[in-house]
Order: structure tokens, then sequence, then C-alpha cells
């Protein structure tokens, strides 16, 4: 019954709004195929059915009405309808997500990241707030290297943490807030804050740089980027675990014998084993390939595929252990759909519409004003992509140009808070940035919960950024 009345919520969502007049400026198919976009948010939000089925449905629908694609006159054909439906499975994060839960897996098997887990209880476990500042803080520590926080989050930190909250009796069925659903949001919440710290912590980064050379203006150094964004930062790394521990709280606070156990259950294991080892050099070869590939010609997802491969060669995992990962293949297909149709909303023009009304109703404001619509605008319109990467692509110089068009517009201030929005943004939905939909698939914090602590988080990490970097940047751009 309530799984019926879900979906009569939905269908009766997608009717309503397909139905209402075409707003001036948009084509029938991009009204219908917005439709069909809000209802999936809708149905990842309620969860009638899995939200890999719900991102497969929508793309089926959106295929059978020929919606989706750039429109192109005399129609399109059902083999381009159906390369754009595909689109988003050749996405290099998707794989890299998909890579991410296979490192998990053999972490696990090989009893690593169980030792890894025991030791960090050994040193930190007697308080669960110690746990969370030591995941923000490794995140933090790996930022600056890793330009991916897919690999640096979902593939690196994941496959240790997943392992905690088992230790303590918190699996996603048996109290998953005892311990487990703390550590997931800490450490989803600080890879966001992390990824717009440093210009290398995040691909868009480099990305928005680019776009904004093309332009012929000057663009930040690494230094200058990380100095302007500096008390942003600070404030929140420091925050997100006390806050979370606040608002989300683990109903473990800690334990004093945890220390003692831990060390204890490190003692029964014994010694490293030959597994472990390969394990452990396998996973640094990646580090190694991800902090310096791209200096090679290598993409970071070619890397993760690699080493991939060697632990199949090494039998790490078998191929029977890749086959049985409901995890990691249900996530390739939710994440998948996803990235394809948020491509679509871009295709039939609907984002560029939203951008467009949005400086259209700001003209009459003063720079200030405008500059702090543009900057939420811009964080908000998150919601409709699922992936960083398409969104600087999309709308970053759309809403840079924007602004530099009005009168006494502070366009290098402007310029900051857009670049810094980039990582940021990624917190406010399940599939905002790359380790989201690892994070999301661990089980620990429910649909409905997920998406809450997105807009709140959103919106302090947005206060943050509006209330402490416009003086602090303002200030050394006229110094």
């Amino acid at each position: 019954m309530k799984k019926t009345v879900q979906l009569l919520i939905i269908f009766i969502t997608g009717i309503t709004i397909s139905l209402l007049p075409v707003p001036k400026g948009l084509s029938i198919d991009a009204w219908l195929f917005f439709s069909i976009f809000i209802c999936v948010i809708i149905g990842l939000i309620i969860e009638p059915f899995p939200s890999a089925y719900i991102g497969l449905l929508g793309i089926v629908v959106a295929c059978l009405l020929k919606i989706g694609p750039v429109p192109v006159e005399g129609g399109i054909s059902s083999g381009k309808v159906l390369s754009w439906g595909l689109s988003g499975f050749s996405d290099s994060t998707v794989w890299l997500i998909f890579v991410a839960f296979m490192f998990a897996s053999g972490f696990e098997k090989t009893g690593l990241g169980k030792r890894i887990a025991f030791f960090l209880v050994n040193k930190l476990g007697k308080k669960t707030l110690g746990l969370g500042y030591a995941i923000a803080f490794a995140d933090l520590l790996l930022a600056p290297v890793m330009p991916s926080n897919t690999a640096r989050s979902g593939a690196t930190i994941f496959p240790i943490i997943r392992n905690i909250p088992i230790l303590f009796g918190s699996s996603t069925t048996d109290h998953p807030r005892k311990i487990g659903s703390y550590i997931t949001w800490v450490a989803i919440s600080s890879t966001c804050v992390t990824s717009s710290m440093f210009l290398t912590a995040l691909a868009p980064n480099l990305l928005s740089i680019s776009l904004i050379k093309e332009l012929g203006w000057t663009t930040p150094s690494w230094s200058e980027w990380f100095f302007y964004f500096l008390p942003v930062g600070i404030i929140l790394i420091l925050l997100i675990p006390f806050i979370t521990y606040i608002l989300y709280p683990p109903t473990l606070k800690g334990s004093e014998q945890a220390s003692e156990w831990a060390k204890k259950e490190l003692k029964k294991m014994g010694k490293i084993s030959g597994k472990e080892i390969v394990m452990t050099l396998l996973f640094i070869t990646a580090l190694l390939l991800w902090i310096f590939g791209e200096t090679l010609g290598i993409h970071s997802t070619v890397a993760a595929i690699t080493v991939f491969c060697l632990m199949v060669l090494t039998k790490i995992l078998s191929w029977d252990d890749i086959l049985s990962n409901k995890s990691a293949w249900n996530v390739l297909v939710w994440f998948g759909t996803l990235i394809s149709l948020a491509g679509g909303l871009n295709n039939v023009g609907v984002l560029d519409w939203l951008a467009g009304n949005i400086t259209e109703a700001l003209v009459s404001y003063s720079p200030l004003a405008i500059l702090i619509c543009l900057v939420i605008a811009f964080f908000l319109i998150h919601y409709f992509f699922a992936s960083s990467t398409a969104h600087v692509t999309a709308l970053f110089l759309l809403f840079l140009l924007s602004g530099a068009d009005i009168p006494g517009m502070n366009i290098p201030l402007l310029t900051y808070l857009l670049l810094y929005s980039v990582g940021l943004m990624g917190i406010i939905t399940p599939y905002g940035t790359g380790p989201s939909p690892i994070w999301y698939s661990f089980g620990y914090i429910p649909s409905k919960t997920f998406w809450l602590l997105g807009a709140i988080y959103g919106l302090f990490f947005l206060i943050i950024l509006l209330l402490i970097g416009i003086p602090w940047i303002n200030y050394w751009l006229q110094n």
C-alpha cells in the first residue's frame, strides 16, 4: 500500500508539471524532460523502488518519448536516443566509483581493512568524536595531491572506514546510528570542504581555471586559491565532526575499553599476511598513480582500473567476487543513469533557461545583492547535476559573464566565490559529487535523511562561504 501511494505521488507530480503551460523559452520536449527529471528526484527521496531502478526508469521513459539528446531538425533517431541514454556509463567517474567498491572488497577479503580499522580504534577509539576528526584530517592531508575526490574519499578512505562500524556492532540493519551513520556523514561532508580548499583537490577546479583563461582573464595561483579560502576552510573542517556529533549524533560516544579491545584483536590477527602485503602494495601503486599519473599521461580512472585488474591477477579478488558485489553494480547503474539524465537537462536547454531567467530577474538589485544571488543560484542549481564537471562546463562561464555585465560588479570576488562553490555544493544530494554515491550506498544513512542533511549542510556551507568569504576575500583583493 505504501509503495502504491508513493508511486501515485510521483506519477501525479509528473503529469501535473507536464500539463502546466510551457514556460517561455522552453520547448515542449524540454518541459516534458524537466517533469521526468523532477519525478526521478522525488523517487530518489521517497524510494518506492531502489535508486538504480528509479534512474533507469527515468531513462527508459525519456528514450520512449525521444527526448534527452540535443534536438535536431527532422527529429532524433532511435539510435541517437539510445546513445544518449547510455552515455552516462561512459563517464570516467562512474567507473572510478565502481572500482572503489572493488578496492573495498580487496581490503575486506584480505583482512587489511580490518587491521587498519583496529589500529585506528586502538589509537583514537576512546572517543567517537576523535574518529570523526581523524577521518576529516585524513581527507585534508590527501586533498592537495589528489585531484579526484572520488579516488581520495571513495577509493582511499572508504575501504578503510567501512570496517570500523561493524567492530562496534553497528551495521546497516542493526544500530546504524551507533557509529556508522556518524562517520559516514563526516566523511562525505569533509571531502566536499577539502575539494574547495585546494586548487588541486578536485578536477573541476582545474577545469574552471582553464575556462577563465580562455576569457583572457587573470587566474588565481595555487597559493592564492588556498589563502583566499583559508578561513572558510578552517572553520568548516574543524566544525564538521563536532556539528555532526550534535545534529546527527552517534549513540556510542566512546569507550575507554575500546582501545584495549582493539589492541587485543590486533594481536589475535597476528602478523600481516602475504595477501595483505600485496593489497598494500597495490593500494600504494594506486595512490602514486593518482598523485603523479597526470604528469605521466595516465588518467585517474585508468590507473584505478589497472590496479583493479592486478587485484584479480594476484588473486586478491576472484571474478566471482566481482560478479557478486551487488553494491558496486547497483551504484554503477544508478550513477550512470543520473549522469545521462542530468546531461539531458543541459541538452534540451533547461539549464540555460534557468540560468538566464535568474540573471534577468536580478538586474534591478545592487551589485552585492546580485553577486550573492548569483552564487546561491549557482550553488542550488547543482540539484540538477550528477557531476561537478558537467555543472562547471554548462554554467560556470554563463554565471561569470552574466555577473560581468552588471555595472559595479566585483568580478574577482564573484570569480572566487563561484570557484569555491564547486566543491562545497557536492554535499546537497546523494549524487552531487563522485564519492557521494559510494557513501550513500554504504547504507548507514536513509535516503530521506541523506537529502535532509545535504540541505542543512549545504545551507551551512553557503552561509560560512558568504559571511566569512566575502569580507576576507574582498579585504585582501583591495590590499
